[in-house]
This record gives C-alpha cells, sequence and structure tokens, in this order.
C-alpha cells in the first residue's frame, strides 16, 4: 500500500512520520528563514527550471540492495538471484547495491556471476566488509570491476555519486574506519560543481548518524551537498542512500533526504541474544548467523525518480524474521528502537521539489 508520508528523526535519533502536506509546510516554513540562503524558498524541480527534467520523458527507475553479506549468510545467492531476476523483470534503468556484498575471493565468484547476470548497467559501493580477511579496498575494487573506490556517473539526466565511507581519520582508534578523507572531499566538492543534473548520492555507512555508526564527518559531507544547492539557487542535490546500519526509514535534513535501506538478509544482535534460527549444519558452516535475526526472505527497493513531477518514491519489499524477534530476546521495544528495526523496505513517496 502506498503511504504518502515522510519519516525524519530528531536529534536524538526518534523516529517521527508526518503527512505529505504537512512535510510540505514545514519546508516552505524552513525556507523562508534561512536569511542569506532564502533563495531556496523558492526551490523547484519543474521543466522551468531544471534542464534535466525538461530533458526526460519518463520517470528514472533503478533497484537497490544493501548488506547482503554473502561471507555471513547461507542463502545469499538465492537472495541475490531473487533480487536480480526481479530487476530484469521490471526492465529498471540500472541496479546498485550500497555494500557489505561479498570479499575478492574466489570462492565467491558464483555470487558475482549472478550479479553480472542483471541486463543493464550495475553499480558497486564499498562497504565496511567488503574487505574482511585481510583484503584491501583496491582488491575488491578490482574484482567487482568498480570504475574507482569512488566515482560519478549518468543515468536518465540524473547525476549520481558514489562515496567511499571506509577511509581512515588521522586519529582512528580501533574497529572498521568510518570516515571520507579530505581528498575525497575535494573531489566531491569538485564533481557537484561540475554537473547542472539534479544528483542523488550513495555511500555505505550514513552521513546523519555519526554518532550511531555512520561516517564520524558526515556534518563535513551534509555541508557540501547543502552548499552545492545554495550555489545552485535551487534542490539540485536530493537524496543521500545509505545501508550499514540494517535499519528502515527515511530522514530529512536541510531539503535533502537519507533513506537508509534495509539489509536484504537480517539485523546483528551480537552474542548476548544469540540463537541458532537455522539447522545445526548451517550454524556449523556458517556460525555467525546465530548473532543475527534473519529475515526470511530477500528484502530491497525500487526507487523512482520523476523529475517532471518532483517526486521520488521508494517501492520496498517486505519479509519477517526468522524466528523470534529481538525484543523476544531481551530488552523492550523501545531499547531496540522497533520502529526502524524492521524486516521490510518501507514504501515511500516524497516530493523532491517544494
Amino acid at each position: 500500500m502506498e503511504r504518502w508520508m515522510i519519516m525524519t528523526m530528531d536529534p536524538n535519533n526518534n523516529v517521527l512520520s508526518e503527512p505529505l502536506e504537512q512535510t510540505r509546510r514545514r519546508f516552505l516554513r524552513s525556507s523562508a528563514v534561512l536569511g542569506a540562503t532564502s533563495v531556496l524558498s523558492s526551490w523547484s524541480l519543474g521543466a522551468a527550471e531544471s534542464s534535466s527534467a525538461s530533458k526526460r520523458t519518463r520517470p528514472l527507475r533503478f533497484g537497490v540492495i544493501a548488506d547482503v553479506h554473502k561471507d555471513i549468510m547461507h542463502d545469499a545467492d538465492e537472495r541475490l538471484q531473487v533480487f536480480i531476476d526481479d530487476m530484469n523483470v521490471q526492465g529498471v534503468d540500472f541496479v546498485i547495491q550500497i555494500g557489505d556484498f561479498c570479499v575478492p575471493k574466489t570462492e565467491n565468484q558464483g555470487f558475482l556471476d549472478i550479479w553480472n547476470s542483471f541486463k543493464g548497467p550495475r553499480y558497486h559501493v564499498l562497504g565496511n566488509h567488503d574487505t574482511d580477511g585481510g583484503y584491501k579496498r583496491e582488491e575488491t575494487v578490482a574484482w567487482w570491476t568498480m570504475a574507482a573506490r569512488y566515482y560519478s556517473f549518468d543515468q536518465g539526466g540524473i547525476h549520481f555519486v558514489v562515496l567511499d565511507g571506509n577511509d581512515r581519520p588521522k586519529d582512528h582508534s580501533g574497529g572498521y574506519p568510518r570516515y571520507i578523507a579530505e581528498n575525497q572531499l575535494d573531489w566531491l566538492e569538485k564533481d557537484l560543481a561540475a554537473t547542472e543534473r539534479t544528483t542523488i548520492v550513495f555511500v555505505h555507512q550514513s552521513i546523519e548518524r555519526e554518532t550511531k555508526g555512520g561516517v564520524q564527518n558526515g556534518a563535513a559531507v551534509r555541508q557540501l551537498l547543502e552548499e552545492a544547492n545554495i550555489r545552485a539557487g535551487r534542490r539540485k542535490v536530493i537524496a543521500c542512500f545509505s545501508g550499514h546500519h540494517h535499519r528502515d526509514y527515511v530522514r530529512q535534513i536541510n531539503n535533502i533526504v537519507y533513506p537508509q535501506i534495509n539489509s536484504a538478509s537480517y539485523f546483528w544482535v551480537g552474542g548476548d541474544y544469540q540463537r541458532v534460527r537455522y539447522s545445526k549444519a548451517v550454524d556449523a558452516a556458517h556460525p555467525y548467523i546465530k548473532y543475527t535475526v534473519p529475515y526470511k526472505e530477500a528484502i530491497y527497493a525500487i526507487v523512482t525518480v520523476d523529475l517532471s513531477l518532483g517526486f521520488m518514491s521508494i517501492e520496498g519489499k517486505r519479509s519477517s524474521f526468522v524466528g523470534p524477534a529481538p525484543w523476544d530476546l531481551g530488552k523492550d521495544r523501545a531499547h531496540w528502537d522497533a520502529r526502524t528495526l524492521t524486516s521490510n523496505v518501507s514504501d515511500w513517496k516524497m516530493p523532491i521539489g517544494i
């Protein structure tokens, strides 16, 4: 069922939902008080203001999948095959996976072959787990045949930017690095300045959850996106998609939406809540699954961007948990933030030109 809602989050990462028309009024009010940047209150993606919109005769559609985790899930190949088969039937313009896909080892070649069976352009985003086992990012980039760790491309009158959130900051103290280094930020600023097209960004770790496992300098990245809009005098950068957090929500910050695409496979609950979800044989061969709450079926989304009408929609797949939900294992629903911890990618339709 189509839900005309936008999901946002307050500074404490509490999820809020509001009707589309209320969102529209709030955007207009916030734009009106921007002072020197009040030019944003007249942003529109109508044909008169967007050359890319005027050239499109139909909406752009792409398939997006996140966090399949071939190196954890026993049925990752089947999940990816469902996605690719569906995308071929749907005839989307391209597909993109936004990280935690697979490490570059020969045992994963069949998995990669499934991905490459899509009959159209295919794009990758590097996740933090795509270099597990001591692999370097450059090895994964080469094995996946990515253009580079970070790059951009154009499809259907829209500009797309892929970022690598796995740079190592100078003060890195351990764990997976989650940072976008200065040279990548410089590249991003120049790339955004070089295009007049409406732009969508992809990155594995979210740039709107710095204290919740996202990109540590996400605020600096968001500032570049917002400054690009100010210079353009319109809503040029409309969205930044991410995965990594295995959550289901869409957040809006300063007229840019940040959809979080849920994992295709599971939510990680850790050792305190481990439970064997499949057979003993599966557990023996894939011992990390018991630290997760898997989803029964693969979940993913088709995104439609209609520049002429000024809307972007997310059509998501829904599933259910294999075995007990996280809050049935311990702690309450508030602890787990059950509003965003779902086995779904929710359907949303939102304005991208106000």
